[in-house]
């Protein structure tokens, strides 16, 4: 299968027709409009908004077409984060678009580099592990005494034709390596207005520092305050090995906002953790999804914006080639989202 490269947003074409809602069958779920706007730069083709909705259905939806499938992407509320959040939007998105197969929840989240060489800008998609699904709830767990994790709930894996298409698109990118980086950079280049946030920030701000240091002043950056005797030395990365990488395995999924990296550091090591985010676990038992998160940060209280625009566009490029893996008609012998759910 020949691989994706984007073409430039500045040429994204505009198809004007009317959207039949029933045609959309794939849904891609944003939580920030960082994220939205990336997922958009990736379409192939736009089109029109759906002129009707179910009721009460307040989702914000761009609808488009990759590798000829047609996709609805929607993001959650602005201000408003977490499992519930995303339940609710994939629920009315669900009511307006009938025959969804399946969806891509696309975004950031918080890397754990712990067991894996895990860096900023690098690309963490849920797999099946230890036994796990490829996702975890973890405020399904309970801490006790020193934050001992006990996991007491299991959430769906991803329907497997997600599954095969990314074993498929890992073979391909073993064998030849991957060109997301040429993705985004065609992206940019289309539309100079995304550069500023967008673009890849340099690798001297990708500083992780010793778990055990906390942040010293919450307003400042740490390059300004925090101590860099407290930074974890790590080699470049040589010319063999892919950078960004791609990594699969566990992402936990919660509301709370993951600053710990004590406790970051105790689920990477007891339960294969590699990454955090706040939405997924409100998906994956009533809308049949893979996760797919590019890394912003480490978990930990030296948070930043500097590399959320470059890994949101990271797991967008991403989720536009694993779509190029599915052949479209296979997508309409797939249940619907909604058969699936009700199992």
């Amino acid at each position: 299968m020949s691989r994706a490269i984007s073409t430039s947003a500045k040429h994204v074409p505009y198809i004007p027709i009317m959207s039949n809602t029933d045609q959309y069958t794939v849904g891609w779920i944003c939580a920030l409009q960082t994220e939205y706007l990336a997922a958009r730069a990736f379409l192939e083709k736009r089109h029109d908004p759906p002129e009707e909705l179910s009721p009460n259905d307040n989702n914000h939806y761009t609808l488009g077409e990759i590798r000829g499938h047609q996709v609805i992407i929607a993001v959650l509320p602005d201000g408003e984060y977490g499992t519930s959040s995303a339940a609710c939007v994939a629920r009315d998105m669900l009511h307006s678009f009938p025959n969804i197969r399946f969806g891509l929840m696309v975004g950031i989240g918080g890397g754990a580099p712990t067991k894996q060489d895990i860096r900023l800008g690098d690309i963490v998609v849920s797999s099946s592990r230890s036994g796990h699904s490829g996702l975890l709830q973890y405020d399904f767990g309970k801490e006790i005494q020193g934050y001992e994790f006990h996991q007491t709930g299991f959430l769906n894996q991803p329907p497997p034709i997600l599954r095969t298409a990314v074993a498929g698109l890992r073979t391909q990118y073993e064998e030849e390596g991957h060109r997301l980086k040429e993705s985004i950079q065609s992206v940019l280049e289309g539309n100079k207005r995304l550069r500023r946030k967008y673009a890849p920030p340099p690798l001297e701000s990708d500083r992780l520092y010793d778990s055990q240091y906390t942040h010293q002043d919450l307003p400042s950056n740490c390059a300004e305050i925090c101590d860099e005797w407290k930074l974890i030395l790590r080699l470049q990365r040589t010319e063999d090995e892919d950078n960004p990488a791609i990594h699969y395995g566990l992402i936990a999924s919660g509301n709370r906002l993951m600053r710990n990296a004590m406790f970051r550091d105790k689920l990477a090591e007891e339960q294969d953790v590699l990454c955090f985010e706040m939405e997924a676990a409100g998906l994956m038992n009533h809308f049949p999804c893979l996760v797919i998160r590019g890394v912003c940060d480490y978990a930990d209280s030296h948070k930043n914006k500097e590399w959320q625009g470059y890994a949101a566009m990271m797991a967008a490029a991403y989720a536009k080639d694993l779509l190029h893996q599915i052949v479209p008609q296979r997508v309409s012998h797939e249940r619907k989202a909604t058969e699936a759910i009700r199992g």
